[in-house]
């Protein structure tokens, strides 16, 4: 198709952004298709969405209108990841709010199997773990669907954080109130050991993810009932001091149905009970692996502070989970790419480092000779504006 060439058609370029893109833009092509509902077209097609809303994490926008007012005002936003004909506000939180949860469930889903290929393995001698915990979002009253307690209204993550390659690998949304031990079958799959804390102690549950092929390793509360079948040998000068496969619960009210492994082990003058069913490993390895449960805290922590994931841009619950895959994408996005710069972890510094890099390539673009201001007339410069 015929096209003209001006030099002041040029757009300003960030090549490290489309770079961090990369991975995600390569799935985009296989992606379902987005589709209008009714007569009216689309005024954001889901490319636009995604890296509207990739955008909308690494920079920090603390609202959908601080986004909204970059995608108008930026001259880098507005030419490169805005729709080409701009986007106004009700039009952008009608899709957040209606469209396109498939296409972000799909690209994400993709992208983590991607990163957890080509990411490192750690502790592979300890079996494929998987860290499940819930986290609160604070929502706001007229989200209705949100329900926690008279006068505040809470929605409720639960993940599962993939501990060998320090990404996430599924995620669920629920009101505030939703119990949090049902989503642990959903979240893992056979082959894989979930670690959680006291909380997801349920010994019908102990029975329930043997039976799948799941395994656990689960802190339980040090006053639980436990019916001895076999003491195991403990390993001498070790923080270890109960090893042992029993039965949990009381006969006839709670008991577990199969045989159930506890190990007891202090830290820092703290007790620690923990049930498991991985009988391959040493105690101090299955101590080793619920010490590793934190990481999925400390990715919470990291992830709400430096991605502003929880600066709601959505009241619906549809809305919302898109807000949170396109948070989560944006993570795998980032430990890819420092994982291919710099062999490391995503790490604030690098994310710092990153921003930097985009401005810097933004601002090198607009002081360069070759960038011919739009202020210049076509008879200005002569033969330059060849069109072909």
């Amino acid at each position: 198709m015929p096209h003209t060439i001006h030099p002041w058609d040029r757009k300003r370029q960030a090549p490290s952004f489309h770079e961090l893109l990369k991975p995600g833009s390569e799935i985009l092509k296989s992606t379902p298709p987005l589709e209008a509902r009714g007569n009216r077209p689309l005024q954001m097609d889901f490319e636009e969405q995604f890296r509207a809303l990739v955008y909308f994490h690494l920079e920090e926008h603390t609202s959908g209108r601080h986004l909204l007012q970059a995608l108008e005002q930026d001259d880098f936003a507005r030419e490169q990841i805005a729709p080409s004909a701009g986007i106004k506000k009700s039009s952008f939180f009608e899709a957040i709010n209606s469209r396109g949860l498939d296409q972000m469930m799909f690209v994400f889903e993709q992208l983590q199997a991607k990163a957890s290929r080509l990411l490192p393995c750690q502790h592979k001698e300890l079996g494929d773990l998987v860290s499940i915990d819930g986290s609160f979002i604070d929502a706001v009253l007229s989200m209705t669907w949100a329900d926690y307690r008279e006068g505040s209204k809470k929605a409720k993550v639960h993940l599962g954080f993939d501990i060998n390659h320090a990404i996430p690998s599924k995620i669920f949304l629920t009101d505030g109130k939703a119990d949090e031990r049902p989503f642990v079958s959903q979240i893992l799959s056979p082959g894989q050991t979930g670690v959680m804390d006291r909380y997801y102690q349920c010994h019908k549950n102990f029975d329930f993810w043997q039976a799948e092929g799941k395994h656990f390793v689960c802190r339980i509360r040090a006053n639980t009932k436990k019916t001895c079948i076999r003491i195991n040998p403990l390993p001498v000068d070790s923080i270890v001091f109960y090893d042992a496969v029993v039965l949990l619960g009381t006969s006839g009210v709670n008991q577990t149905e199969r045989h159930v492994r506890v190990v007891g082990y202090t830290i820092d003058n703290i007790n620690y009970w923990v049930a498991t069913d991985r009988h391959d490993l040493s105690a101090e390895q299955i101590a080793a692996i619920y010490k590793l449960r934190w990481e999925v805290e400390k990715f919470f922590a990291w992830w709400k502070r430096h991605l502003r994931v929880y600066h709601l841009i959505a009241r619906s619950k549809y809305g919302l989970m898109i807000q949170i895959m396109a948070g989560l994408i944006t993570y795998l996005l980032l430990a890819l790419y420092c994982h291919r710069h710099y062999n490391e972890k995503v790490s604030i510094e690098r994310v710092r480092e990153l921003r930097i890099k985009i401005q810097n390539e933004i601002r090198e673009f607009d002081e360069s000779p070759d960038h011919i201001s739009h202020d210049f007339k076509e008879q200005d410069i002569g033969s330059l504006g060849a069109r072909t």
